[in-house]
């Protein structure tokens, strides 16, 4: 019997449920009628970015050569200096939100939610607003150009999938009047024309990271007794043109100890952007959180970025709980009561590692969503849909990447009141939430991290089991129960097929499994 408590005591099992590496354990069988509730999240928990240089066309992060592809050399810059800017970016066309089928078939699949048109370029992207031809270059104090065609794009496209519009402003020293203050003059056309479509912007944060200054397109200097004068002008604007619009922000990055940006760019902590008067009101709490930078920016600081081995570990991994425990207290402190939405997440920021779309990267997106979800983060959006390494949909190919249909499962599974399913210790992780459109049922994600062997997993009750693998962890596709998932040519995504399941289960090596109990009755979830 010693020797049994000392084995449970090594893979730290909590409520009885689980077993790691085949072994069997002397453990109570949980119940999920018995999961507690623990928090409630966004009926649209999970949503996702647009790019605006998506829509506008422009550089974004280039996506790493496909295997047998030549890298991209770097070429020599105006100074004499290498421009390494020629390889981290590339230059794209505007993406086709008005028509692309299949796009818009792989978005539906994901729900309806909340759809953020956003990122660096929103802040300095000038809007034109009219029917004319625009200008040839942008006017002074921007750096891209919005027609209305394009914006036409984006409100056809939220409408189509369901979804519910959420955007910055610009914000570059165009949008500025003589001293420097915010002028919502392109945000009031912005408005009109989107009423004027028929679209509603349900959300929006001023600026995207108004904490790092010049280097998202904010003038010199910016400081926090800018943004403070900014944020009055925003919810003045807002009272008296926009009432239904919620006020999303400060939408910050880089913090929490990771490093995200250069020691010398000159950031302004949320604390001063928060806390300078005359204090910027919001109505939802938001940050962005990215663990570390992709291996385009890790030049910045040798302590930045992330081993492909160490992407199922828990120090990888427990780094979205970090980040909670350092808002939250800002939240409390200068928007008590409001709603927490991280506004832009993925693998990496700065596009993401190569293996940011491979199926390694879909533990971290799972297990974030469960752990973010448990700290009662309201909404998540994850950058982006299709642009870059970090996105669902490879844009290109415009094949879903394995992250992508953990996504699908969690759209179709996931609802919004989260339970207690215990705390997670050694290589199985269990999150859990209210079956989605089934009063009384429950949903049980597990998560095998362990990459040799397959955990033992015991629950009460009949289960529908979808359990995600792959051929290896750098795979870039994914099979569901054994059999790989793909689509057609339309993209439109086809209903799961489970398989039944009750009582103790064995959950194959590096394997994600969705369990839905549709009779579990629990009262938390009627």
């Amino acid at each position: 019997m010693r020797n049994s408590h000392l084995r449970i005591a090594q893979y730290g099992v909590t409520t009885g449920a689980l077993l790691l590496g085949g072994a069997v354990l002397a453990s109570p069988v949980a119940n999920p009628t018995e999961f507690a509730r623990i928090a409630k999240v966004d009926d649209q928990y999970q949503a996702y970015n647009v790019e605006m240089v998506e829509v506008v066309g422009g550089r974004f992060w280039a996506p790493y050569p496909k295997p047998g592809e030549a890298a991209p050399k770097p070429s020599v810059g105006p100074s004499g200096g290498v421009d390494m800017a020629a390889v981290m970016f590339r230059k794209r066309d505007p993406i086709n939100l008005k028509t692309d089928l299949r796009l818009r078939n792989l978005a539906r699949a994901l729900g309806p939610t909340y759809i953020r048109v956003s990122g660096g370029w929103a802040n300095a992207t000038y809007f034109h607003d009219s029917d004319a031809p625009p200008p040839a270059t942008p006017p002074k104090g921007y750096q891209s150009v919005l027609t209305r065609d394009q914006w036409a794009g984006v409100i056809d496209f939220v409408q189509s999938v369901g979804g519910k519009l959420v955007v910055s402003f610009p914000v570059s020293e165009g949008a500025r009047d003589a001293s420097g203050v915010w002028n919502p003059e392109q945000a009031r056309q912005l408005n009109a024309y989107t009423r004027k479509l028929g679209g509603h912007i349900y959300a929006a944060e001023l600026i995207n990271e108004p904490n790092v200054g010049p280097m998202v397109g904010l003038p010199k200097g910016y400081d926090a007794g800018t943004f403070a004068k900014d944020m009055a002008v925003f919810r003045a604007f807002r009272d008296a043109e926009a009432k239904d619009m919620k006020i999303v922000g400060p939408g910050s990055t880089g913090e929490a100890g990771f490093v995200i940006f250069p020691a010398n760019a000159g950031q302004i902590s949320t604390d001063a952007l928060m806390g300078t008067e005359p204090r910027a009101k919001v109505d939802i709490f938001s940050y962005h959180f990215y663990g570390t930078v992709s291996q385009r920016c890790a030049r910045m600081d040798k302590s930045a970025g992330i081993a492909p081995d160490a992407a199922l570990s828990e120090d990888w991994l427990g780094r979205a709980d970090r980040y909670v425990d350092y808002y939250r207290p800002l939240q409390q402190r200068y928007a008590p009561g409001t709603d927490i939405w991280i506004t832009e997440t993925a693998q990496a920021a700065c596009g993401g590692d190569a293996w940011a779309a491979t199926y390694r990267d879909t533990f971290r997106y799972v297990d974030q969503l469960g752990r973010q979800a448990r700290q009662g983060i309201s909404v998540v959006f994850h950058n982006t849909l299709a642009a870059s390494d970090y996105a669902w949909i490879d844009e290109d190919t415009m094949e879903p990447r394995p992250s992508y249909w953990a996504a699908v499962l969690w759209a179709r599974l996931m609802g919004n009141v989260v339970l207690d399913a215990g705390q997670n210790s050694g290589k199985l992780h269990l999150y859990s939430q209210c079956l989605r459109g089934k009063p009384g049922g429950v949903a049980v994600v597990a998560i095998n991290l362990d990459t040799a062997s397959p955990a033992r997993f015991a629950m009460a009750g009949k289960a529908v089991r979808y359990t995600l693998t792959a051929d290896s962890l750098d795979a870039g596709t994914v099979k569901l129960n054994g059999r790989l998932l793909t689509v057609g040519k339309d993209g439109v995504v086809p209903q799961f097929k489970g398989v039944s399941a009750q009582g103790e289960q064995s959950l194959p090596a590096a394997s994600i499994s969705y369990m839905a109990y549709p009779d579990a009755h629990n009262p938390a979830c009627r």
